[in-house]
């Protein structure tokens, strides 16, 4: 499991992705812990519209702003938060200009103090930079926004400015529901199982028709089918499960059936001057 790095109020316990990232590039994912919100979307939720008081969720991104700073010799570091659809648009080229709740499921930059973010619970997070750290990308992958392409959109920038050269890129895998957990039909398997018959092996047979899946896997696939080797965090075990770790991880799967939605996390990766 990735190192759980903190001080004793803002950040213990969230996951400080364990990578050979280059030094101006910092990452951090939170977790469900550390915040203001009550139950049953205590304490660090990050997501609007769920439920949660507006109040409760500014707080907490205060609180992630002043981890980021702390993590950044002091400098100022600001979230940039799409509006995510499970879709597969990237935002290029973000700044300190570029407003927040745009649609899209990736963005990229290469400004520094400008976080890339993608919020989660069941999906995946996914994280990048290149080993230049000249630009930091995240990306948000949903099993809809995965098999259509979200991870490709947000390799784009990267493979332009390497040209003809080699894709040299570290990804790194947030917390997502687990291959034990996550129930799909035959329309998921065979969305994926069409663009690359290789996705069979992270399908495996449940009742009635349906499949357990792992996404991670299915993520793990497409990055090394884009030439991405380095993918370090999540290798499906139970400790990156979110359905599997109430206490850690909120999720969709697990909270939305008994309190009507649940929060969100966040996986931010952003530069240093």
């Amino acid at each position: 499991m990735d190192r759980m790095d903190g001080d004793p109020t803002a950040w213990q316990n969230w996951l400080v992705p364990d990578w050979p990232a280059p030094p101006r590039v910092r990452a951090l994912c939170t977790t469900r812990q550390g915040g203001v919100s009550a139950p049953p979307r205590d304490s660090l939720n990050l997501g609007a519209g769920v439920g949660d008081g507006p109040q409760a969720v500014a707080q907490n991104w205060d609180i992630v702003r002043r981890a980021m700073a702390a993590h950044s010799r002091g400098q100022a570091v600001r979230p940039l938060r799409m509006h995510q659809v499970h879709g597969v648009r990237l935002l290029d080229a973000v700044g300190a200009a570029t407003p927040d709740g745009l649609c899209a499921d990736a963005s990229s930059t290469t400004e520094a103090a400008v976080a890339c973010v993608a919020l989660a619970a069941d999906c995946l997070p996914v994280l990048f930079t290149d080993r230049a750290g000249t630009r930091v990308a995240a990306a948000h992958a949903g099993w809809r926004g995965l098999a259509a392409g979200v991870l490709e959109a947000a390799l784009a920038p990267f493979r332009a400015a390497a040209g003809q050269g080699p894709l040299d890129v570290l990804a790194w895998l947030g917390p997502c529901i687990g291959p034990s957990a996550f129930e799909v039909g035959p329309e998921v398997r065979d969305a994926f199982c069409a663009r690359a018959p290789e996705a069979r092996a992270c399908f495996r047979a449940a009742p009635g028709g349906k499949f357990l899946a792992d996404l991670a896997g299915l993520a793990r696939q497409r990055l090394h089918a884009q030439g991405v080797q380095a993918v370090h965090g999540n290798d499906g075990s139970a400790p990156w499960c979110t359905v599997g770790n109430p206490g850690r991880f909120f999720s969709h799967r697990r909270d939305t059936p008994a309190f009507g939605s649940t929060g969100r996390m966040a996986a931010c990766v952003w530069l240093v001057p």
